[in-house]
């Protein structure tokens, strides 16, 4: 039995990423608006409504038209903009968040799938915080580093062009979001179980993809004293039954080469791996992962499959 899916958005980033990915799959059906009628308002509804599962991949407007376009009562959607994160009536597509989430997802009709950043920081810090070593009033900070695929179509093209010019034309890593508003920040604080939103500092490095989004953890931030080996225990022991997350422990790790920690070990992967740093006075933890995999395209298979109540990692690499 093959499930028809129509990805709206498909000429983005992630459209292509995971149109890739679903046309090599026979259990998969990829429904297409004729060259033709690629233009045609009317196509496109019709296709919103012939199919079993719809995935967004537009900006926010657009992705809140083309749900508005859905008669059908049938359809499902997977939207990948930040349009329904927090969303009443949208299940958060992060299977691994806590217990009862995978549940949630396999049986919504309408799933948001989250950010890149989000994933790294939520799947390192929601454990810590429902063990109660970070109280929910606390002031987080996070700094990331992504790659530049992370800012979509226009931003590769910039990044691509300074590229053929030579090295000496290529870009220093760069932060921006400096006014504190990330569109990230809503889905962060809420699904942390935050009061607070954290102070978010990201920043794009010129390479293609892949991200490490950094926590620091000084002792006034913690409820009690615990020490990198103690809090890895207390991941691994979280995520023990997860396929895509891996916790890796600090004895004998091989994370670090020649000092260095390489944002792009998880890429064309959907595994986010955790790591903690430090001692008992002070501790930094680490999420990697592909923010086009598990951060983007990987995560919107993985919930395309439970939704679809079919393998959860069927074309899915770990």
């Amino acid at each position: 039995m093959s499930h028809r899916v129509f990805i709206d958005g498909q000429a983005g980033t992630t459209g292509l990423e995971i149109h890739a990915r679903l046309a090599k799959r026979s259990d998969i059906e990829l429904l297409e608006v004729d060259i033709e009628r690629r233009k045609d308002p009317v196509a496109r509804a019709e296709l919103l409504n012939a199919a079993d599962l719809v995935i967004l991949c537009l900006p926010d407007d657009a992705a809140m038209e083309a749900v508005a376009l859905i008669e059908n009562p049938a359809v499902r959607v997977l939207d990948a903009s930040t349009a329904h994160r927090i969303q009443n009536g949208w299940a958060y597509g992060l299977p691994e968040l806590a217990p009862g989430q995978r549940s949630a997802v396999r049986q919504a009709r309408r799933v948001s799938n989250p950010g890149c950043y989000p994933t790294g920081f939520l799947l390192a810090l929601r454990p810590l915080v429902d063990a109660g070593l970070i109280r929910r009033g606390a002031e987080v900070c996070v700094h990331a580093l992504s790659g530049y695929s992370g800012g979509g179509r226009a931003l590769v093209d910039r990044y691509r062009a300074r590229e053929l010019e030579g090295v000496a034309a290529m870009h220093a890593p760069r932060p921006y979001s400096l006014g504190l508003k990330h569109k990230h920040l809503p889905e962060m604080r809420h699904y942390a179980g935050l009061e607070h939103a954290p102070l978010f500092t990201p920043m794009v490095g010129h390479y293609y993809k892949g991200m490490l989004v950094n926590i620091p953890l000084p002792p006034g931030l913690l409820e009690r004293r615990i020490d990198a080996k103690t809090m890895t225990e207390l991941l691994a022991e979280r995520y023990a039954d997860e396929a895509c997350v891996h916790v890796v422990r600090p004895e004998g790790s091989t994370a670090l080469e020649e000092g260095f920690l390489d944002p792009e070990q998880c890429n064309d992967t959907n595994r986010v791996e955790l790591m903690v740093f430090g001692d008992a006075e002070q501790l930094l933890l680490v999420a990697r992962l592909d923010n086009l995999g598990k951060g983007a395209g990987g995560a919107a298979i993985q919930n395309m499959n439970l939704m679809l109540d079919v393998d959860e990692l069927a074309g899915v690499a770990i």
